[in-house]
């Protein structure tokens, strides 16, 4: 395949609006990984280093937003402007930052079948694009971090793969970077109950689509801990301490999962002070953290 053929077979990489805007990279804009009928189609941004000697690992970015807002072409406010698509690329990393379809949309498992798309379509272009198939990296914040906890936990797993965009490549990574990310979805539910007589309506529940007594079956297969295994990736979890939308215990639990699975590379970094997206504290270190662990990982 050229890259003039590189999409879904409808529209034509060359004439995608490709210009380097993360310094140090070339970037590809708005290429359609998938296009599903009666849905908007889901795009994604790759940026790839300048003057690679060779394909380079790529980490797959999802955003956060609770499932429902976000968009793959932004970071957090408090975060400085470029800065962490920048690091990746400074680190000898490319960076593909997707879209997915959130719970206005559709409701889990759907978002995941989104992300592992993208993967699968990374992989099977990943010539065309200049990246190595076999290191790829997730990474994500929040809710983002969620869904990037899922793909690292079960790649190529028949029952949650689903059948969005290209079919064939794997959709496993070698490693992830999980931002304060949702890991157990029974323990956050328990903990938005809301008074008697009302209906339960967090984003926890429009994402999962039922209250957790009458989806508790759901709301355990949509938690991570409950997919670590001994041949788990090398997952690095980062969270504040003081994060009062997805609590420090989250992180914990997903750590105390893989160890308890036999997982063997797997770090936990808590932030003093931080609370959800690292307002409170200059996120650059805990964010650079988090880019080293994906560079070393990935061997960039």
């Amino acid at each position: 395949m050229t890259p003039g053929e590189l999409g879904t077979g409808r529209g034509a990489f060359g004439m995608l609006d490709v210009a380097a805007t993360v310094r140090g990279a070339t970037s590809h804009r708005g290429i359609t990984y998938a296009e599903v009928p009666g849905f908007r189609p889901l795009l994604m941004d790759v940026h790839v280093p300048v003057g690679a000697s060779g394909p380079v690992p790529c980490v797959v970015w999802v955003h956060g937003g609770g499932w429902e807002n976000g968009d793959r072409r932004f970071t957090p406010g408090h975060w400085p402007a470029g800065w962490w698509f920048e690091s990746f690329v400074g680190a000898g990393l490319a960076v593909a930052t997707v879209d997915y379809r959130l719970s206005g949309e559709v409701r889990y498992p759907i978002p995941l079948h989104d992300v592992k798309g993208a993967v699968r379509f990374l992989r099977a272009h990943a010539a065309d694009l200049g990246i190595d198939p076999d290191r790829f990296g997730v990474s994500g914040e929040s809710a983002g971090g969620h869904l990037a906890a899922m793909v690292a936990l079960t790649g190529d797993d028949p029952a949650l793969e689903g059948t969005v965009g290209t079919c064939g490549p794997s959709s496993a990574v070698q490693a992830a970077a999980i931002l304060y990310g949702v890991t157990d979805f029974p323990t956050m539910l328990t903990r938005r109950r809301p008074p008697p007589g009302q209906v339960p309506d967090g984003p926890e529940h429009r994402f999962l689509g039922a209250t957790p007594e009458q989806a508790s079956v759901i709301a355990a297969a949509a938690s991570p801990v409950n997919h670590a295994t001994r041949s788990s990736p090398p997952v690095l979890l980062v969270s504040g301490d003081c994060d009062v939308t997805v609590p420090l215990d989250q992180s914990e639990r997903l750590r105390d999962a893989l160890v308890a699975a036999g997982a063997r590379d797997v770090v936990l970094e808590v932030v003093p002070g931080a609370d959800h997206c690292f307002v409170g504290v200059d996120p650059a270190p805990p964010l650079a953290t988090a880019v080293e662990f994906l560079a070393t990982r990935l061997g960039a």
